[in-house]
């Protein structure tokens, strides 16, 4: 039986799935009406982003399945690379 987030990737190609990574940092800034929350991951240089309408817990420490896109992004006129989440459960 596959995982909802198998069958998100199923669906839409270009989707990621990884499941059981450690989070290294957790940041929760406002931006406009939204929280911008911001992780990183051990082993990944890249930081995944998502938006919740309400503050959530502090998740540093815990392990977690992602469902993201890779995008990129422009600060101060340089490209990086993000990741946009979809879906995140602590796994």
């Amino acid at each position: 039986m596959k995982t909802d987030g198998e069958k998100l990737v199923a669906k839409h190609q270009e989707l990621v799935h990884s499941e059981n990574r450690k989070v290294v940092s957790h940041v929760q800034r406002t931006v406009g009406d939204w929280l911008q929350n911001t992780i990183l991951i051990e082993g990944v240089d890249v930081p995944f982003k998502y938006k919740r309408k309400k503050r959530y817990k502090d998740i540093t420490g815990r392990r977690v399945n992602l469902t993201y896109y890779p995008a990129t992004e422009s600060v101060a006129g340089i490209d990086m690379e993000v990741m946009r989440v979809v879906r995140i459960r602590i796994a």
